[in-house]
């Protein structure tokens, strides 16, 4: 089993988090989880908005870095 990736933008403010994802989403490829740790207050809504308009799924969830979010990328999305 791989473990998902996780982009640490702890201390970070937004747009950076956002920005953080998507290279790693680019970087990564299709069909990628990656867990997201975010600390700036505007980060679950701009992180959310990102996730809805590529298709990903988007959940609140605990990281091995602290609270965050899980990014789920289908496969579909990255062509």
């Amino acid at each position: 089993m791989t473990h998902p990736l996780l982009v640490d933008a702890r201390g970070m403010r937004c747009p950076w988090p956002a920005l953080r994802l998507a290279r790693a989403v680019r970087e990564a490829g299709p069909a990628v989880v990656i867990h997201v740790a975010a600390d700036d207050p505007a980060a679950p809504g701009e992180l959310a908005r990102l996730a809805a308009a590529n298709g990903w799924g988007f959940d609140p969830a605990e990281t091995v870095a602290g609270p965050g979010f899980v990014i789920s990328v289908p496969a579909s999305t990255c062509d």
